[in-house]
């Protein structure tokens, strides 16, 4: 597997590993934290599959657009397009004042990015 593909992995499994860990603290827990990190574990397993696939790597945080380069590549891509939909915005939306995620938000974000990461691992030919 390419070098870079692999820092992608280690890069998105930080990101899910930190989600995962937020949403289960019961003190304070930080959702806009979670929703945040969950986009970012999509969007870097997109880059990965990207990455592996030599195709470019854009500095985007729009998982629409790494998707539609990714349906040239593998069509069956759409299948995990419905994840993607609800937390397109994450990466910056509740960096801002003014709203902020709730709980439930939270846990469906971590659920996509389940989702989406263990599909992308499974075409990598990774262990989920």
């Amino acid at each position: 597997m390419n070098p870079l593909t692999l820092e992608w992995i280690e890069k998105a499994d930080g990101d899910y590993l930190t989600a995962r860990r937020e949403i289960r603290v019961r003190t304070k827990p930080n959702f806009d934290a979670v929703c945040f990190h969950a986009q970012q574990t999509i969007e870097k397993y997109l880059k990965a599959f990207l990455q592996e696939n030599n195709a470019l790597v854009p500095r985007t945080h729009s998982l629409a657009e790494l998707l539609a380069l990714i349906v040239k590549i593998d069509p069956s891509f759409l299948m995990i397009q419905t994840d993607l939909i609800p937390i397109e915005g994450y990466a910056v939306q509740f960096s801002y004042p003014g709203i902020s995620a709730e709980k439930n938000e939270a846990r469906q974000a971590v659920l996509a990015a389940e989702r989406v990461r263990t599909f992308v691992r499974n075409k990598l030919g990774l262990n989920p």
